[in-house]
């Protein structure tokens, strides 16, 4: 139980420095092509972890379980991401985060669904409280809203949303090193063949043509330097590599509709970070947001540890 919080401090940590870290190489890789290198990168991270996990537990990956994991990448990797990052190019980013920062909503329903896990009274309130606060640091209602923008954001969450929930089938099986690695591995090469497809000239040119350059002819190594590489290896084998796998190991104590909470903890640190590294200042409404997130986060997590060390108590709520 202890590890399974722990774990989701780890990821909640890795992925709330994820956009803080991005700001020292803002514009000089292409985005794409950055999504696939910290997959690529946070495989081969994992691998030696996911292959001594196999062999503890005594298991193979049969054609069964490779085409399974060949389908969590292409959901929660090789679309998902592209998708999010599409999103941002119709929808202020800060709108697009808060709609992100929303997945435990449809993680929580999703797991009810799908893994039998149970919605109790705490779930809905921390659920409230943290889609209050996000929207509260985000503020989205003063930005006019392209509607297709927002289809591709909420396409993005509720996609990596069922990322989450297929991750946590399989990891009672094989365990939380071995579900991250092999995802990253068919994501990041479903990501390579696409980015290969840009480079054909007709390709190239109706991806131009319908106003998305920045998805055409997507270089493989151009922008790499000896001052962002530390940055590069950091977001990949750190925020991608640790992060994910965190994430998923924590499943192997908890709730998916628990762990996947790091998504409402990012938006409350995420500020506190850029603070602190970028002299970023926190306004009011970012400030209430970061209470509201807390709040919800303590009301979720508390009750299940006073729940597990008295063994009775909080079991409805």
């Amino acid at each position: 139980m202890k590890q399974g919080y722990i774990f989701i401090a780890i990821a909640t940590i890795m992925f709330s420095t994820f956009e803080v870290a991005l700001k020292y190489i803002a514009g000089e890789i292409n985005s794409v092509q950055l999504t696939f290198a910290r997959f690529f990168i946070g495989f081969l991270f994992l691998a030696p972890l996911a292959w001594r996990t196999l062999k503890k537990r005594g298991l193979s990956l049969d054609r069964k379980s490779v085409a399974y994991f060949a389908l969590l990448g292409l959901v929660g990797i090789a679309i998902c991401m592209p998708i999010y990052q599409l999103s941002v190019n119709y929808v202020d980013s800060g709108v697009v985060a808060v709609l992100f920062s929303c997945n435990p909503v449809f993680v929580t329903f999703l797991a009810f669904l799908f893994l039998g896990e149970a919605i109790r009274g705490r779930h809905i309130a921390a659920l409230v409280l943290e889609v209050l606060g996000t929207v509260a640091i985000i503020n989205p209602f003063e930005t006019r809203l392209d509607p297709f923008g927002v289809v591709l954001a909420l396409a993005a969450t509720i996609l990596f949303a069922i990322y989450g929930v297929m991750g946590k089938k399989k990891v009672a099986q094989f365990g939380g090193s071995v579900v991250t690695c092999f995802g990253f591995l068919f994501g990041s090469l479903i990501i390579l063949v696409f980015i290969g497809l840009t480079h054909i000239p007709a390709a190239a040119q109706a991806i131009t043509a319908a106003g998305l350059p920045a998805f055409a002819n997507i270089p493989l190594f151009a922008g790499y330097t000896l001052e962002n590489l530390p940055v590069v290896l950091y977001v990949s084998a750190g925020v991608a590599g640790v992060g994910f796998c965190a994430y998923f190991m924590a499943m192997e104590y908890q709730p998916a509709s628990i762990v996947s909470l790091v998504y409402f903890f990012k938006p409350a640190l995420s500020p506190v970070l850029a603070w602190a590294l970028h002299g970023e200042e926190i306004p009011l409404n970012m400030l209430l947001g970061i209470i509201l997130i807390v709040a919800g986060s303590f009301c979720a997590i508390v009750p299940g540890v006073i729940e597990t060390k008295r063994g009775v108590a909080f079991s409805r709520f």
